[in-house]
């Protein structure tokens, strides 16, 4: 449990009503879908009212305020230019939403307590959707039907699976940072939450979000050797013990997994969907079909564009998807070069600030825990984009969220 003084961080706060504006936007954002949009228009219409009041909107331009101004605007470049008239300004519409947040909370100014009330409210509010969830879906999953564990306002397995592998990797760096300093009965606390989440992302049957959320954790953890080596050894065992438990209970990942492999297609038609996607990146180079619009590339139209050129087209090798099911895939078919080349240097940007500006071993536990958490919202992005489309909506939103809080501490000790 925090201190009195740490748990009237909302009264003490610059700004308090857009710290809890933020911390709402956090609460709603894996539970309610009206709230969390309200929460964040009001977020964002407090901030600009404050700054402009105070005449201080964080201080001097850097690399990430480029970064992001030119993520934002490659969004509507793309839809000017889309072929299609389709969902592409809504597409864009959703980048500005997750880039926002992280522009204004980087730009913030919060002190380190209004860091943590914000990260906790994300954690708890999903511990909340995942219990939900399970009372919502326990019937199915007991039954073995099928996964249909759901966040309530993230929606489908796959996405909801992202969510939580995010959520559960800075539950994890929290643990990691503030063992040391926490009673036995905080210890208990943490790692019950902890277990909850890894439990809720292994019964979604989602694997690459299961294999991001572990790989995540290992990485997070092997981060912390030159401050403690207690973290990746007990990483190691709790990985190594998660994966007997799914072989040894024939869990449904396991079993999808099987059935995939014995019908000699383990990537779930995923080849057959990146393949159209970079065939519509090939006739759409420069600013793709547009954001949100990949299900409207169609097999017979890239045939059709193909025999114009006398190339060979095999329509048994393609297929029509709602998107990419991979990151970069689905961004060079949606935002073609321009817009996927910004993605690209914002994600290379995101990791290599990571790699740079790890803490020392000597660094605060409130430096490791930010760090950790953002580390957890770029690793998975990535990791699960090899696979699935991540960094869009509400997980897009959480992973935006964490990098902003990381940044926000940086530029706070910077000044």
């Amino acid at each position: 449990m925090r201190s009195g003084a740490e748990r009237s961080s909302l009264r003490e706060a610059r700004y308090p009503a857009e710290l809890a504006l933020l911390v709402s936007l956090a609460l709603f954002l894996p539970l309610l879908e009206a709230p969390k949009n309200l929460a964040w228009l009001a977020y964002v219409g407090v901030w600009l009212w404050n700054r402009a009041r105070a005449r201080d909107f964080g201080g001097p331009w850097d690399l990430w305020d480029t970064l992001i101004a030119l993520w934002i605007a490659s969004g509507y470049l793309v839809a000017a230019f889309a072929p299609f008239d389709h969902a592409e300004w809504k597409g864009a519409n959703d980048l500005l939403r997750y880039a926002s947040i992280l522009w204004l909370v980087k730009r913030g100014g919060y002190s380190v307590r209004e860091l943590r009330w914000v990260l906790g409210a994300l954690v708890l509010s999903a511990l909340a959707a995942a219990a939900l969830g399970f009372w919502k879906y326990w019937p199915a999953i007991r039954a073995g039907t099928g996964s249909a564990l759901q966040l309530r306002s993230v929606g489908h397995v796959n996405h909801s699976a992202i969510y939580l592998a995010i959520v559960l990797g800075a539950c994890t760096a929290w643990i990691f940072a503030r063992w040391r300093a926490w009673t036995t009965a905080q210890r208990a606390a943490a790692l019950a939450a902890d277990g909850f989440l890894l439990v809720s992302l292994l019964v979604t049957a989602s694997r690459g979000a299961i294999a991001a959320g572990l790989a995540t954790c290992l990485l997070v953890a092997a981060a912390w050797w030159p401050r403690s080596r207690a973290p990746l050894v007990a990483t190691l065992a709790a990985a190594a013990l998660a994966a007997a438990a799914l072989f040894a209970m024939r869990a449904e990942v396991v079993r999808k997994h099987e059935a995939l492999a014995a019908s000699d297609d383990i990537l779930n038609v995923r080849d057959r969907i990146w393949r159209t996607g970079l065939a519509a990146w090939e006739h759409y180079p420069w600013f793709g079909v547009g954001m949100s619009n990949y299900s409207l590339i169609r097999p017979e139209d890239l045939g059709a564009r193909y025999a114009e050129t006398g190339r060979a087209f095999d329509a048994t090798r393609y297929i029509q998807s709602a998107h990419g099911h991979n990151l970069f895939v689905n961004a060079l078919a949606e935002r073609g070069a321009v817009g996927a080349g910004v993605l690209f240097a914002v994600l290379a940007a995101w990791l290599v600030w990571l790699a740079r500006l790890r803490p020392r071993a000597d660094s605060s536990d409130d430096a490791w825990l930010l760090w950790g958490a953002a580390a957890s919202g770029g690793l998975v992005t990535v990791l699960a984009g090899l696979v699935n489309t991540t960094l869009h909506h509400e997980h897009g939103i959480l992973a935006a969220l964490l990098l902003g809080l990381w940044l926000c501490s940086l530029t706070r000790r910077a000044s």
